[in-house]
């Protein structure tokens, strides 16, 4: 086995391939495994020197994460690692009930025995910037304080009220997180710096970004103290994104990698879960585009999936058959997010998700697809158990939309070994995202 450079958990799916991409990309060979893996499972990617292992954290509660987190970050602790990533959104999205990521660091501190938490959560690369503690990101050609930004302090399930991390996670760990700031990380001693900084009590420690200076800056801090503090980090793909800067300095990896274009697919699939405007405007171009559109009533794929999905099938199989790329969607952005009408249903976004995967599922099977998509970040976590995949690789990465890749989907199944699939968030992407992923370009 090749020498591994870092292992980590994604929250979600699509955050777990943006990982994936952004490591691959700068020349670290990196596979996504949807579960632990069986020896042999393994041994097909042995020359990885970065694992994932995709979850769906982020739409879960703390009791679940106490069951289930605990024992996945056992298992990638003992792939012995330099350092270990508990990989959340950009956004970073959560609550004390859902997707607490104050829950994730305490799990985490336990396991690897860790009295200190780095955490990076600015990412240049994906417009998200911290700034003295304070999260911002952009929508469209804005950038916005999180708790003002026009999606994400609105967002259904867990809606960022409050910008100050440091704050937000108070209400989700009894940790004290304390901060490296920007003007610190740009000190000539910075080191001398943070080293103070662990010598307090503050047991979470974040470090601002806000542009690559910086970014360089805070990989170097993770490289340096990781036998200080424990292989355990937090934050988003803004970890990898600093780690590779100075990964490529100190000549620890190659800095990049070449990829070949896969060329335009005849027809594809794409099942959406997302009420997110950005993925309203992607559906809208595509159907504009060459694409047949097909509106899903969620509240249908509860009340009877069975007979809502063959409903769906029927007509996803018809355009297909028609030589022509479908949409099959549960939402069009804000306006026609139902969502709260489940809210008291346990399971029941997970529900659907699930049936848009035996959908995808079906759409693959019948059509003989070799390219497909999902899109939503906690649909695809759901909707891709249904396929047979147990890892994922990159195929082609999207350096104008990354954290969206395509991927190369690795199966038992020969229907679903090699399939080609983009894994799309809902802020991911521009309006021509789909087409762009059925003709195979960057």
């Amino acid at each position: 086995m090749t020498d591994l450079l870092l292992s980590y958990y994604g929250d979600d799916l699509t955050g777990s391939t943006d990982v994936m991409e952004a490591l691959a990309s700068r020349g670290v060979p990196t596979v996504l495994f949807m579960q632990a893996p069986t020896a042999a499972q393994r041994a097909r990617f042995a020359d990885c020197r970065a694992i994932g292992l995709a979850g769906s954290s982020r739409s879960q509660t703390p009791a679940w994460m106490d069951f289930h987190l605990t024992p996945s970050l056992g298992w990638l602790k003992g792939l012995g690692a330099p350092v270990c990533h508990y990989k959340v959104c950009s956004t970073f999205d959560s609550s004390p009930g859902i997707g607490s990521i104050g829950r994730a660091i305490d799990i985490g501190a336990a396991v690897f025995g860790q009295s200190h938490i780095p955490l990076v959560v600015g990412a240049p690369q994906l417009k998200r910037y911290t700034a003295f503690g304070n999260l911002f990101a952009a929508y469209r050609d804005a950038v916005h304080r999180i708790d003002r930004h026009p999606v994400m302090s609105r967002h259904p399930v867990t809606p960022m009220h409050e910008a100050d991390l440091r704050l937000h996670l108070a209400g989700q760990t009894e940790k004290r997180t304390s901060l490296v700031d920007l003007a610190t990380l740009l000190r000539p001693d910075v080191d001398e710096k943070v080293d103070a900084v662990l010598d307090e009590d503050a047991a979470i420690v974040l470090f601002d970004v806000a542009d690559p200076a910086t970014q360089a800056s805070a990989g170097r801090q993770l490289w340096r103290l990781r036998d200080r503090t424990g292989p355990f980090v937090v934050g988003s793909s803004g970890i990898e994104y600093a780690l590779l800067a100075e990964w490529a300095r100190i000549g620890l990896i190659p800095g990049e990698a070449r990829f070949s274009l896969p060329g335009r697919a005849d027809r594809i699939a794409v099942v959406s879960g997302s009420c997110s405007p950005t993925t309203e405007r992607q559906i809208r171009h595509a159907t504009a585009h060459g694409f047949d559109g097909i509106a899903l009533d969620p509240r249908d794929l509860l009340r009877d999936e069975e007979a809502a999905v063959a409903g769906a099938l029927t007509l996803g199989l018809r355009s297909l058959a028609a030589g022509r790329s479908v949409i099959l969607y549960t939402a069009l952005g804000p306006a026609t997010d139902i969502g709260s009408e489940f809210d008291g249903r346990e399971g029941a976004r997970h529900a659907i998700g699930s049936a848009l995967g035996r959908i995808q599922k079906g759409l693959i099977e019948q059509a003989a697809l070799r390219r497909a998509v999902i899109a939503g970040g906690d649909t695809s976590s759901h909707a891709l158990a249904e396929l047979g995949v147990f890892a994922l690789t990159t195929r082609l990465p999207l350096p104008a939309t990354p954290g969206s890749p395509l991927c190369t989907a690795h199966s038992d199944d020969p229907a679903f070994d090699g399939l080609e699939i983009a894994l799309k968030g809902g802020q991911v992407g521009g309006d021509d995202y789909f087409g762009q992923i059925r003709d195979g370009v960057l």
